[in-house]
């Protein structure tokens, strides 16, 4: 029986596009970022619980830019990440000038795991880059008073993770700055778009420069425009450009989408969350891992692990899961462990990867597969009992 699961759904609406349509109908609207813009930034921002939120056109862009905020208040040095993360992640540390130290996952939440991590840190640490893998928190209180006592900046690239908590505060309010990405599948979805959220002022007008080629007159701040003005008498006061940066900004079209998605967004999480649910406890432990950190989590997509390293019966499972029609993807995140990508085995050898076990074992012989709202609980319980009863 062909289940007809596909790993993505889209989450745009009819009403989301109908309120684009409105909005299309006026008179000259202006498309480029503008007031949609504004307000979705000041709905994020009350949403999460942060002080500032930057709308940029990808996640990707959203690491650009942290990172090179980042570099501009910090200085270069080396950033700790996880090997299981998207490729834009790594590369945004690299494309910045920062070297990558890499630290393996907490088998639990996918994320890095904090005895791993403290014991990577230098008197050359910038940054621990740390990634919510799938919906899950990655966070422990250890590594949170650890980072803080030692002066270390986390960054969060809460991407896969909108939503999920730790200790009741929301994901993405912890770290100096926090990334999510607003891609097609994604739990909110504005086309493409990102988010780049801070409590940190001087951060917030940084990336707001950063965002539209390094201009001074994007600030929001009237003190950091004069500023610059009396320093600089000599230039056009509305062409001061105080960084090397990018053109990464959105859409009045994408704010829209987004705001109409934020108003459903809680009440799609908690569906996802009892898919996920029902998904853990329908499955056999003693053939799959099942003890994943469900607390807090928003559950982006379903993990499919198998408990034991056995190839032969790993492709059992991929065989059933594409004659039922269930799409799905190995390594969970992001294609598996990073470090035996193309762009990164040429800076660390080919063996790097295989110092990283647990992240090993995910990519080998971990998936993902789609969740969303309007999944049908029956066929989950439906692969499940196939999954059983290989």
């Amino acid at each position: 029986m062909a289940l007809n699961w596909p790993l993505m759904e889209n989450n745009i609406s009819r009403s989301d596009l109908d309120a684009v349509i409105r909005f299309l109908k006026q008179d000259e609207p202006i498309l480029t970022h503008s007031k949609q813009v504004r307000a979705f930034e000041r709905d994020w921002s009350k949403w999460l619980g942060v002080k500032y939120s930057v709308f940029v056109n990808s996640g990707s862009s959203a690491n650009l830019l942290t990172l090179t905020a980042l570099r501009e208040t910090h200085g270069l040095g080396e950033i700790i990440v996880p090997p299981l993360t998207w490729v834009s992640d790594i590369a945004a540390v690299l494309q910045c000038g920062f070297k990558p130290v890499f630290a393996d996952i907490h088998p639990r939440t996918l994320g890095l795991h904090d005895a791993q991590v403290l014991s990577k840190i230098t008197k050359r640490t910038k940054a621990v880059f740390l990634t919510h893998i799938l919906g899950y928190n990655a966070l422990t209180q250890r590594l949170l008073d650890e980072l803080a006592s030692r002066g270390i900046p986390l960054i969060e690239d809460v991407s896969e993770s909108h939503g999920a908590t730790f200790c009741g505060r929301k994901l993405g309010t912890y770290g100096l700055m926090s990334n999510f990405s607003y891609y097609y599948a994604h739990h909110l979805s504005t086309i493409e778009g990102g988010m780049i959220c801070t409590n940190d002022r001087s951060l917030f007008d940084i990336l707001q420069m950063l965002r539209s080629h390094g201009m001074v007159r994007e600030s929001s701040s009237e003190k950091v425009k004069r500023a610059y003005r009396r320093k600089h008498p000599d230039l056009n006061p509305d062409f001061i450009f105080a960084f090397p940066a990018y053109n990464v900004r959105p859409t009045e079209i994408g704010a829209i989408l987004g705001r109409a998605q934020l108003r459903r967004l809680n009440s799609n999480n908690r569906i996802r969350v009892k898919n996920m649910n029902l998904f853990l406890d329908s499955l056999d432990p003693a053939i799959y891992q099942t003890e994943f950190e469900r607390e807090g989590s928003s559950s982006y997509a379903f993990t499919l692990v198998l408990r034991k390293a056995n190839r032969a019966f790993c492709k059992k499972v991929m065989s059933l899961l594409s004659r039922h029609g269930v799409e799905f993807r190995r390594g969970t995140s992001g294609g598996g462990n990073q470090l035996r990508q193309p762009y990164l085995q040429k800076l660390v050898g080919p063996n790097f990867a295989k110092r990283f076990p647990i992240c090993e074992h995910i990519h080998f012989f971990g998936f993902y597969l789609g969740n969303y709202p309007t999944l049908k609980r029956h066929k989950i319980r439906t692969l499940c009992e196939k999954l059983n009863g290989l």
